[in-house]
């Protein structure tokens, strides 16, 4: 069984990068609202990313960042789906952050970069910490 502190790391970044979304989210942050749209969706997909580590933490960068690219596509075409009760959830506020409202095919390019941007830095951090250790 892994220890916590493999998975403690990517805990910190998925509660950094929900700081983040929602500091963009709720302030102006200096950008326009279209910025602030594409910048939140980026985040949300790295969070999806980071939480990937935390659920498989020895699994192979790719693999998390194909799985967190689906799980962001998924959450996407849901929004197509429009019954009552899916209404209801994302007329909440956790609902709409988690959710989000209203398909735009805008969003998954914004999620693919989300995700790669995450799976670069955490690969170009594990290659200076083995050149360190080398």
């Amino acid at each position: 069984m892994l220890s916590l502190a493999v998975r403690l790391p990517y805990a910190a970044l998925a509660a950094i990068t929900v700081a983040i979304g929602l500091a963009v989210h709720y302030t102006t942050a200096g950008l326009p609202p279209a910025a602030r749209d594409v910048v939140g969706d980026a985040l949300w997909a790295m969070m999806i990313f980071w939480i990937s580590g935390i659920f498989n933490p020895r699994a192979r960068v790719a693999s998390r960042a194909a799985a967190a690219v689906a799980v962001c596509f998924a959450v996407e075409a849901s929004q197509l789906l429009e019954t009552k009760w899916l209404i209801a959830v994302r007329n909440t506020t956790p609902g709409h952050l988690v959710l989000g409202n209203g398909f735009d095919p805008r969003d998954l390019v914004a999620y693919f970069a989300g995700v790669a941007v995450a799976a670069i830095g955490e690969l170009a951090v594990r290659d200076r910490r083995r050149g360190r250790n080398a």
